[in-house]
C-alpha cells in the first residue's frame, strides 16, 4: 500500500499515537506522519505510506492552516492549557480588539520565532521537552525564521480569543499565544487549536480517526495513490529511456522528457519536480542538477 491517508486527528492521542494505530489497522508498518499536532490539537495529520514515507519532508515543507482559541489571564509552563499555571492575572478590563490587532501586527509577515520549552527541537541532540519534563536546566532552543500570510482575528470575548491563522512550516501556535499574552501585558495559552490544512490537504480530505478504526476497508480506499501526491509541485513526463535514466539517478536533460517537458524542465532552477512516466505514475522528485538545464532525480520510487 502506497500514497498518502489524511487523518482528521481527535483531541487526546500524539500524532505517534495515531500512527500506531493506523498501522494495526491497515496491517502496513511503512507509515509516517508529516508534521507533528500536539495532543490538545485536532485536525489534519497526513499519514504517508509506504513508498510515499519517502516524500514525507516535501509534505512536511508545506503552508499550516489553524483555528485557534488564545485565553487570555493564564500563563502556563508549556503555553497551552495542558500545562502547569505558572501565572494568573484579572486585570480591570480585557485588551480590546483595536488593542489585540495591534499586538498582533508584531506576528504578521516574517519573523523570529522562539520555539516553547516544551517541544521537539533538539538541543545537544536531546528533544527539548525531554530536558523540561526531566526538570533539566537547559537553554530554549533558539528562535527560527517563520511567516504568517494572514492572521485573522475571528472573535473576542473578554478573556477568549479566537483567530484564524495560514503559516509557514514550523510555526508554533503555542509560542504565538504565549508571546501576545506578554505583549497585552496579561499573559495567554493556547486552549483550543484545529489544523485546518496542511499542505495541499485540508479537513475535506480527511477522514476521521474512529471511522478509520471502524471500517478498515473505508480507510483503505481513502488513501491518495502517489499520481496524486504533491500536487503543487511541477509535473513533468518522462520518456521511456528517461525512466530508466532517472531509475539509476542520472541527471535528465531535454531529450528525456515528452515534448511537453522539454522546454519545462531546463527552466527549473530551484524548488522540486514530479517526475512521472507515460501513465502517469510517479517516478521520482527531481532537483536542478549542477549543470545547467538539467535536473537531478532526487528521491526515485521505482
Amino acid at each position: 500500500m502506497d500514497g498518502v491517508l489524511v487523518i482528521d486527528k481527535p483531541r487526546g492521542p500524539t500524532s505517534h499515537d495515531v500512527v500506531a494505530r493506523m498501522r494495526r489497522i491497515l496491517g502496513e508498518r511503512r507509515i509516517g506522519h508529516t508534521g507533528t499536532l500536539d495532543p490538545l490539537a485536532t485536525g489534519v495529520l497526513p499519514l504517508a505510506i509506504g513508498r510515499a514515507t519517502r516524500l514525507a519532508r516535501f509534505m512536511s515543507a508545506g503552508e499550516k492552516g489553524y483555528d485557534a482559541v488564545i485565553t487570555l489571564g493564564v500563563t502556563t509552563d508549556t503555553c497551552d492549557g495542558e500545562g502547569r499555571v505558572i501565572d494568573r492575572v484579572s486585570p480591570p478590563a480585557w485588551p480590546s480588539l483595536v488593542e489585540v490587532e495591534r499586538a498582533l501586527d508584531a506576528f504578521r509577515g516574517t519573523f523570529l520565532q522562539q520555539p516553547p520549552a516544551f517541544s521537539a527541537k533538539k538541543i545537544g541532540g536531546r528533544r527539548s521537552y525531554a530536558l523540561a519534563r526531566d526538570g533539566t536546566p537547559a537553554d530554549l532552543p533558539a528562535p527560527v525564521s517563520v511567516t504568517t500570510h494572514a492572521v485573522i482575528v475571528h472573535a473576542l470575548e473578554g478573556d477568549r480569543l479566537a483567530l484564524g491563522l495560514s503559516c509557514s512550516a514550523g510555526f508554533y501556535v503555542r509560542s504565538l499565544a504565549h508571546d501576545l499574552g506578554v505583549l497585552l501585558g496579561v499573559g495567554a495559552h493556547l486552549s483550543e487549536l484545529r489544523r485546518t490544512r496542511s499542505g495541499d490537504y485540508t479537513l475535506a480530505d480527511a477522514l476521521p480517526l474512529d471511522s478509520a478504526e471502524r471500517d478498515p476497508e473505508a480507510a483503505a480506499a481513502a488513501v491518495i495513490p502517489l499520481s496524486r501526491v504533491l500536487p503543487g509541485l511541477v509535473r513533468l513526463v518522462l520518456t521511456d529511456e528517461g525512466v530508466k535514466r532517472a531509475a539509476h539517478g542520472r541527471d535528465l536533460g531535454p531529450a528525456d522528457f515528452e515534448a511537453g517537458g522539454r522546454a519545462a524542465a531546463p527552466r527549473l532552477t530551484s524548488g522540486h519536480a514530479r517526475l512521472v512516466d507515460h501513465r502517469g505514475e510517479l517516478v521520482g522528485i527531481a532537483e536542478p542538477a549542477r549543470v545547467a538545464g538539467l535536473l537531478h532525480p532526487l528521491v526515485i520510487l521505482v
